[in-house]
């Protein structure tokens, strides 16, 4: 049987063990319970094991025995629930991870989802959990059944959570059987289990003791109880496990009949508050306002409560009340963390006093959480200690350079949800700090709103704070209407900042330079657009930050892309990646994911199709990471590298779960509708779906195209372009040939004067396609033209002729060096591709091997693949034993070798 533990990284002397998997120990003088654990093991074969009964019955201890009796091949996942688990998005979370240490990679984009929820916002956990259990399903193993216990379910129920979990227990993979004490009933359909005989429920008659069991408890702990006392203790427990235990503690000693009348009335309230009161008024004074001190936290170690409570002597009273059990749960396997019994805490709490101020306990909480790294915890202590103040200076630690470098805008909105309004608008530090954040998060009103906020510190003392706070303003605006598309406000903004930032401001600077290369790109002004590339790359390099030049590499390759330079534009990105190379960067890092998303890209536009797919992914899960809307760029690549290859049910998905996500993250609809609008307009012009197409485009044209015309977004800085090329490619499928000639030549001459030699290749090899049939010694011109790009590297726009006019094609290619023209023979079909003999014998590698071997062939270790592919490093290691075993070789390099000349690789 596996128990699952983890652990944070702190302190040696305290270590801050992770409790949320945590299997308690029993108890000590723990009464077995066979009879009940046969019937729970009797259950085994059904979904559902419920422990339902008020507070003291045994439940956990009840479960906890009976983990520790599962037959063989069963593990147990043990998750003790607290209020904070209410919230459904937190408790998959951590369902999720605990799931993860038996099931290795699991619901890696699962997580990262998570991750990005706003509490705010409805959250689909239906479909969420319908995609995990999909996954689930494909690595199950029969041999390794899983117990999954949920302990005090009680303090996180409500009625979304009982829907989450009704859904899962609805669909509970074969092999899962999920486990639950609670003190009152879920609301589920358990009738239904019940009648499917799915569902095992012991209640509170069935956990109360019997007789005998109450007297091996009794004996257990050495109490000389007989005739009619002890007769009278049996009656007026009734079984009840907490009453006997609190008896015990309460000292054998006292005068018989003493407080017994309360217990014979039967009152559970009254029994536990006078149980519970006598227990704590028989402990010293110092064990006294200790309990009523350490109340307050939901964990502690010996640690902390000397540094709250001022004292040297915390280590020893947590022996004491060890040995005394006083209702002391560890959290760690060394002993080191604890927490009270709900029950016992909850008393402790609305019943105790201390001399203690309780706001100076939860600051000096917060000075002990803030000096071990665990800002988290130090901010909620600052926040119930009354201090926004303390929460503001620990979240301004993180410098703006930190924010706009690894761009982690999760971290900061998951913070932002637990501080108050107020604090927000406190210091000019955490406006700019939280503007800046809410506009890359695309919250472009929230980020104005509070930006506006800056204007209550004006005027600054002196007249460098003023013109910092100023700059800093005009950054931030500059962000908010290039979000918005008014470029000619974002632009002015933009620049003005950019003369009046700091040279050692690298932050806002970078933020300012890629803000108008962006613009500089929409505008089709390339040499402006690398221009700001190298200066932002000077800075980057000038400031030894890896992250800022990563970044500043993807927006040369973009640059380099639009002028047709697919090669060149590969190889920055190659030099992006390597810049984040052993370097400690986020796991979750914005410049790694648009790097991999926009090698993706590129790898399409090289028609290296699976290579391609494998890095979209990879990119699309660190960006939902991330919540960065660059991931738009993948699924848009994706859903039209599916629409190649004939599957438009999948490359309609991929759109449709682009826009669940903008929707889900509140994205204004300016930064993608008309990028996923263009991207569905492609899918039905190759399905034949004129009518969709022609209702559309129109629409986009009218939106992106003449006077007053909007900017284009973002992501896609050529949309008019690519729009005006959709509206000749539905002209042509409309038969109208002429308008579509006429359209082309006209996009043609406009993207060659610009440079913008991307789309001019397109626009010609279209014209090429348009012109064969009748004009074909013009069509053989053209296309003389265009062979000058294969040394670039696009081959995309070639794939027309390739599929439909192969032959005329090869004639063409024909008078030309085979090197010259080799990539686009090899793409011919029927081309001769040498192919060893047993190719066949190679067994078909999944998709996550061919992920791993596509960055094997990178040169990347087992762990830097680890990272990519957000999977263990155990798990890396088993799809290379996996690679090879099937490739039929030893090595690393040989399984590369045999995968090219199978074709697998490029």
């Amino acid at each position: 049987m596996t128990v699952l533990t983890s652990s944070r990284s702190v302190t040696p002397s305290a270590p801050l063990a992770d409790a949320r998997f945590f299997r308690p120990p029993r108890p000590a003088g723990h009464v077995p319970r066979p009879r009940l654990c046969e019937r729970l093991a009797d259950g085994l074969d059904g979904r559902l094991l419920m422990l339902s009964a008020p507070a003291g019955f045994g439940k956990s201890s009840l479960a906890i025995e009976f983990c520790e009796s599962l037959p063989h091949g069963w593990h147990s996942l043990w998750l003790s629930l607290s209020r904070r688990d209410s919230d459904p998005g937190r408790f998959l979370e951590r369902l999720l991870d605990g799931l993860r240490q038996f099931y290795p990679g699991l619901g890696d984009e699962a997580m990262g989802h998570l991750k990005m929820r706003q509490r705010h916002q409805p959250f689909a956990f239906e479909q969420w959990l319908d995609g995990l259990l999909d996954e689930v399903a494909e690595r199950l193993d029969a041999n390794q059944p899983l117990l999954l216990v949920l302990d005090d379910y009680h303090l996180a129920q409500n009625a979304v959570l009982d829907r989450c979990l009704q859904f899962l227990l609805n669909h509970l993979p074969d092999g899962w059987v999920l486990l639950v004490t609670s003190r009152q009933r879920p609301d589920w359909h358990l009738a239904r289990l019940r009648l499917s005989r799915h569902l095992l429920e012991l209640n509170e008659q069935d956990l109360r003791l019997t007789e005998d069991e109450c007297l091996a408890l009794l004996s257990s702990q050495g109490a000389r109880l007989e005739g009619e006392e002890l007769e009278g203790l049996l009656q007026r427990s009734e079984g009840w496990v907490a009453g006997l235990r609190l008896w015990l503690l309460s000292g054998q000693d006292a005068p018989a009949g003493t407080g017994m009348e309360q217990v014979a009335r039967g009152d559970e309230s009254l029994i536990r508050e006078y149980l519970l009161e006598e227990v704590i008024e028989r402990q010293p004074p110092e064990v006294q306002a200790f309990l009523f001190e350490t109340a307050r936290f939901e964990r502690f170690c010996a640690e902390l409560c000397d540094a709250v409570r001022e004292s040297h002597d915390s280590a020893a009273i947590l022996r004491h009340l060890q040995a005394h059990q006083m209702f002391l749960v560890p959290l760690d396997e060394q002993g080191q963390w604890f927490r009270y019994h709900h029950l016992f805490s909850d008393l402790l709490r609305t019943r105790g006093t201390t001399s203690l101020a309780p706001s100076g306990m939860h600051l000096r909480a917060c000075r002990w959480f803030s000096a071990r790294g665990l800002l988290d915890e130090a901010v909620e202590q600052a926040l119930r200690a009354g201090q926004p103040d303390v929460a503001a200076s620990l979240v301004q630690n993180l410098s703006e350079e930190q924010l706009l470098a690894n761009q982690n805008i999760a971290m900061l909105l998951r913070w932002k949800m637990d501080l108050p309004d107020s604090l927000l608008s406190s210091t000019p530090r955490l406006i700019v700090l939280y503007s800046l954040a809410l506009g890359l998060a695309c919250q472009l009103d929230a980020a104005e709103e509070l930006a506006g906020n800056l204007a209550r510190f004006l005027p600054a003392p002196d007249a460098a704070q003023q013109r910092s706070l100023l700059v800093q303003w005009q950054a931030i605006n500059g962000l908010i209407a290039r979000g918005r598309g008014d470029i000619e406000r974002a632009e002015n903004s933009c620049t003005e900042a950019l003369t009046a930032l700091s040279p050692e401001n690298y932050g806002q600077r970078h933020l300012c330079l890629s803000l108008l290369g962006n613009i500089a790109l929409v505008r089709g002004d390339l040499w402006r657009a690398r221009g700001l590339n190298r200066e932002a790359l000077e800075m980057a390099q000038r400031g030894a930050n890896p992250l800022f030049e990563s970044l500043v590499h993807y927006d040369r390759a973009r640059v380099l892309q639009v002028r047709g330079e697919t090669l060149r534009a590969q190889a920055e990105v190659q030099q992006g990646l390597e810049c984040l190379r052993g370097v400690d960067v986020p796991r979750a890092c914005v410049a790694r994911a648009r790097l991999m998303l926009y090698q993706g890209f590129l790898l399409c536009m090289r028609m290296q199709n699976q290579a391609a797919r494998v890095s979209l992914q990879a990119g699309i899960a660190e960006a939902r990471a991330c919540r960065d809307i660059s991931l738009l760029i993948g699924h848009c690549a994706l859903a039209a590298l599916e629409g190649r290859e004939g599957r438009f049910a999948a490359a309609f998905a991929q759109l449709a779960e682009a826009e669940r996500l903008m929707h889900i993250w509140d994205v204004p609809p300016v930064y993608y509708l008309a990028m996923i609008t263009l991207s569905k307009c492609e899918l039905w012009l190759a399905q034949g779906q004129l009518e969709l197409a022609e209702a559309w485009l129109p629409r986009l044209a009218e939106t992106y195209a003449g006077e007053g015309a909007a900017a284009a977004p973002e992501f896609h800085p050529l949309l008019p372009l690519c729009i005006e090329q959709q509206s000749a490619a539905l002209a042509r499928a409309q038969g109208k040939v002429a308008e579509a000639e006429t359209c082309l030549r006209a996009l043609l001459e406009k993207a060659e004067g610009r440079g913008i030699m991307h789309v001019a290749l397109g626009a010609r090899l279209q014209l090429v396609s348009l012109l064969r049939a009748s004009r074909e010694r013009e069509a053989a011109a053209l296309l003389e033209r265009s062979l000058e790009s294969l040394k670039c590297g696009s081959l995309l726009p070639y794939r027309e002729l390739l599929e439909q006019h192969p032959q005329w094609l090869r004639e063409q290619l024909a008078t030309h060096s085979p090197d010259d023209v080799r990539e686009l023979l090899e793409l011919l079909p029927g081309a001769d591709v040498v192919m060893p003999a047993d190719a066949g014998a190679a067994e078909a590698l999944s998709s996550r091997e061919l992920a791993v071997l596509q960055l094997i062939a990178q040169g990347c270790s087992n762990q830097e693949i680890s990272d990519r592919l957000f999977i263990s490093l155990h798990t890396v290691k088993s799809h290379a034993r996996h690679i090879n075993s099937k490739l039929g070789v030893e090595r690393r390099t040989q399984a590369v070798a045999r995968a090219k000349a199978l074709g697998l690789l490029r």
